[in-house]
């Protein structure tokens, strides 16, 4: 019988359904060397609390996270929490000596960053960033190709992360939309995620230039309670004002000369997840769209005169990145798999006493990057 790794998520919603199903599932699909175990979710509302713990299957719940941390039952702290809340949760953890599993982005600012990081460095723990879409076949495959000389010497990097969920001015005023909880709009939320990809496959940023916009001042106040996967309600006719901003664009040059641009908005009307990136090279190109997450465009420059072009690949065969322990090839995966992955690695970096990315030093960096672009 496989030795245990206790798990204790704290947060309940979207992020916390989304890691959920990635525990369960981790053991059911690959061979990893410890099993995840359910023990204990902490969220602040009750009734929904047990409620969430009896449809996933966790032995135990909580409500104040502190019991949490400290819990000698816990092997592992998932923080599937608001990235204000990051901070002090992260900390306490690794304090107890407890491996960390941690949403992004990391911190509210480089400088919590950076002591999360030390801390967990002095502890020993092993952390972990959930920037999950690496983990995806088509990217990990886009970064395989990059490392076989595929794609050669990169020039350009284009990204763009695009979603619609705040058109409508009568969307009300979640954590979101406030400084104090979310310390930026889509540069934080959307950016974070796709500077992390192009560290991942061009490499270290070097310059940044920036700029924001705001469409919305204000907006209906906000039923917290009743928010959850990017809908909310709004609690009255009172309203507040919007303190981040809707839009934000980078153009940035990487330590390796390559040079990119980056656009993060939630007002890309008809848009509901749209991260894209296209990569140039001296030999060939790439590109990808998460709302088609099981293909990757790749051209080479090295194809015959009259042949060359654009290729789709499904990648969905065995010798892609994880494809193999899902479905015979050509049956796609979805946005859920991504975490699954991410908890399997996570699983064996454990088990292995070794570093996994990205971690709290790569979101140092990230941070770094998205602070100088405001």
């Amino acid at each position: 019988m496989k030795n245990k790794l206790r798990i204790g998520l704290i947060g309940s919603k979207f992020m916390g359904r989304a890691h959920s199903n990635a525990w369960k599932k981790a053991g059911l699909f690959f061979d990893i060397p410890l099993q995840p175990v359910l023990q204990m979710v902490c969220a602040r509302h009750e009734n929904s609390l047990h409620e969430f713990a009896e449809q996933w299957g966790w032995q135990q719940t909580e409500t104040d996270w502190k019991k949490v941390v400290s819990n000698p039952l816990v092997d592992v702290v998932d923080i599937a929490l608001p990235q204000h809340l990051h901070y002090e949760v992260a900390l306490a953890a690794a304090r107890e000596g407890k491996h960390i599993f941690c949403e992004k982005p990391l911190a509210m600012n480089s400088r919590q960053a950076e002591e999360m990081l030390r801390v967990c460095e002095e502890h020993r723990v092993v952390h972990y960033l959930n920037h999950n879409y690496r983990r995806t076949p088509a990217i990990s495959l886009a970064r395989r190709m990059i490392d076989e000389g595929k794609i050669g010497r990169i020039f350009h990097w284009r990204c763009a992360y695009q979603q619609d969920w705040i058109v409508d001015p009568e969307f009300p005023l979640t954590w979101q939309l406030r400084a104090e909880t979310a310390q930026a709009g889509p540069q934080w939320d959307l950016n974070s995620h796709a500077v992390d990809l192009a560290h991942y496959l061009v490499g270290p940023i070097a310059t940044v230039s920036g700029l924001t916009a705001q469409f919305v001042a204000e907006r209906p106040l906000a039923d917290e309670s009743s928010s959850g996967n990017l809908q909310a309600d709004a609690l009255g006719d009172a309203k507040g004002k919007v303190t981040v901003e809707d839009a934000a664009l980078m153009l940035v040059q990487f330590e390796n000369g390559a040079v990119g641009s980056f656009e993060a908005t939630r007002f890309a009307t008809g848009r509901k997840n749209a991260l894209s990136f296209e990569l140039y090279g001296s030999k060939g190109s790439l590109k990808f769209d998460l709302e088609r997450m099981n293909e990757l465009s790749f051209y080479s420059a090295e194809d015959p005169e009259g042949c060359q072009g654009f290729r789709t690949i499904q990648t969905t065969e065995a010798s892609h990145p994880y494809a193999a322990h899902w479905w015979p090839p050509g049956h796609i995966i979805g946005y859920e798999h991504s975490f699954v992955h991410a908890a399997v690695d996570f699983v064996r970096a454990v088990d292995s006493g070794t570093a996994i990315e990205p971690n709290f030093a790569s979101g140092v960096q990230i941070l770094k990057v998205l602070e100088a672009g405001l």
